[in-house]
């Protein structure tokens, strides 16, 4: 009988080692996955170094740094956002600390401790003191051990209070940290929030969710928790009632409650899925017996921005609550006869699509532009010549030299960035609606090269990014000044 591992079994030949040797060997792979890692942040800083020390499109809203993380993100297969926490770890190991990244290429430190430790001295400003913290930390780290998410930093605050006291990245007060985080589990037909709000307005939205979750009749099948949890809905559709669920045709709370019509939320679906019925588990109290599980389903509904898979269930219900269904219709094979696409076009594109094509790009489709892949007129106004773009690739791919796509009637896309790497995209919906067919007609080469864009100018931003970090340093070593003079001024008499 074959094993799944008996290739990577008879490589290492790990059946034959004792237990002593396979300790070892998982240390010696942990010792050298972080070589790994720093080797990598180094080529990282290599490459930002070389590619962001012209000052003449500091201004530029996509700029040097935009156009670095874009190749990091696409050689990496990470987003734009974790590219540019890479590239901003590798400056700081290159430029600020040294002797940490010196430990960080011996293998005695990994990426976890490495990526605290420059995020704890990002305040630091002063030369002769940050010398002093890599030294310090350096010569300490090695003794840390294992060490949870708190008493690291609590260990790198050590050092960064004893030479710049401050510069210890304090924890806000919590009137500072107020946020609402929203988190969509399209697949479970949930979202989770969490959040902090003042203490008044607070009080504010639980009384107005409690009155909201009481505006029903007695016969909704919804326990108070699960009214309240709709209000949410209700409230941020700015409406002020629930609409009941009893059935009862003269409720009086059976109306719409104004969900449906505040807010547009695209979801694509097979067209059997739009005739699916709502699950009354999915209200009221748990049942003593566990329901029956449910047929699979060979059809699906997933929601743009590739937020996942809802269930056909949670899609009734939303449907009988008023959300509008309305048929895609398949583009003609012929192209438009100009440049903007008709509303049926540009809907269908941003339903293929679902998000940016650029690789690794995650922006939703509805917050994307919609762009000519060989420009207009050369390239026509075509499903096979369109594809959503969010701002800052859009901008990448127009004043950036070096990146170029080609594009296939399955809208499949292959980009090639400025080195000649290439990197194939495909739309969202080929991964979650793989049997919508989306190729389209294959268009016939364009007759000559598209000029280069006249007239047209890079938008540009207020501050340039370095001033803008200078003044966030500034701005939060100003807080931790005050703080650190309370905390050294005399006892009173």
């Amino acid at each position: 009988m074959s094993h799944p591992g008996g290739i990577l079994e008879h490589m290492f030949d790990t059946q034959s080692a004792g237990d002593a040797a396979v300790v070892d060997a998982i240390v010696d792979f942990a010792r050298a996955e972080n070589q790994d890692a720093a080797r990598r942040l180094t080529w990282i800083g290599e490459l930002v170094a070389r590619r962001c020390a012209d000052d003449e499109r500091a201004h530029w809203a996509c700029d040097e740094w935009d156009a670095a993380a874009a190749e990091v993100s696409a050689a990496l297969g990470i987003t734009t956002g974790r590219a540019s926490g890479e590239m901003f770890m590798a400056m700081s190991l290159r430029h600020r600390l040294p002797r940490v990244a010196e430990l960080f290429l011996a293998g005695s430190l990994n990426y976890r401790v490495c990526e605290a430790i420059t995020d704890r001295t990002y305040l630091i400003q002063d030369r002769a003191a940050l010398t002093l913290v890599d030294k310090a930390i350096a010569e300490d780290a090695t003794t840390w051990g294992a060490l949870s998410v708190v008493k690291l930093q609590r260990a790198i605050d050590h050092w960064v209070n004893r030479y710049d006291p401050g510069a210890v990245r304090q924890a806000q007060s919590r009137s500072r940290d107020r946020d609402v985080v929203v988190t969509v589990d399209a697949g479970a037909g949930t979202a989770e929030i969490f959040g902090r709000l003042s203490a008044t307005d607070g009080e504010i939205v639980k009384r107005t969710l409690t009155r909201i979750a009481y505006s029903v009749c007695d016969d909704d099948p919804r326990t108070v928790g699960q009214r309240r949890s709709d209000a949410m809905g209700v409230l941020a559709s700015g409406a002020d009632r629930l609409a009941c669920l009893c059935g009862n045709p003269d409720c009086p709370a059976a109306d719409q409650d104004g969900r449906a019509a505040s807010v547009v939320v695209h979801v694509l679906a097979d067209a059997d899925v739009v005739d699916a019925e709502p699950d009354p588990a999915m209200h009221g109290e748990k049942p003593q017996a566990e329901p029956e599980p449910p047929r699979p389903r060979t059809t699906s509904a997933v929601m743009t921005g590739n937020r996942g898979i809802v269930p056909a269930p949670l899609l009734a219900e939303l449907i009988r609550a008023g959300a509008k269904v309305r048929q895609l219709r398949r583009p003609k094979d012929e192209p438009e006869p100009r440049y903007r696409p008709s509303t049926a076009l540009d809907e269908w594109v941003r339903m293929r699509d679902m998000t940016c094509r650029f690789p690794n790009c995650e922006v939703p489709a509805e917050f994307c532009d919609l762009d000519h892949t060989i420009a207009w007129p050369f390239g026509p106004t075509h499903p096979s010549n369109l594809a959503c773009m969010c701002r800052k690739h859009h901008l990448l791919k127009t004043f950036w030299a070096g990146w170029s796509e080609r594009q296939h009637p399955d809208g499949a896309i292959e980009w090639t960035s400025p080195t000649g790497r290439t990197y194939i995209t495909r739309p969202g919906s080929h991964l979650l609606m793989p049997t919508w067919d989306t190729t389209t007609a294959t268009l016939a080469p364009p007759k000559g090269e598209p000029p280069p864009s006249i007239g047209i100018m890079m938008p540009t931003r207020r501050k340039t990014r370095a001033a803008q970090r200078a003044r966030r340093i500034t701005a939060e070593r100003k807080l931790n000044d005050a703080r650190v003079t309370e905390r050294n001024r005399p006892p009173p008499f």
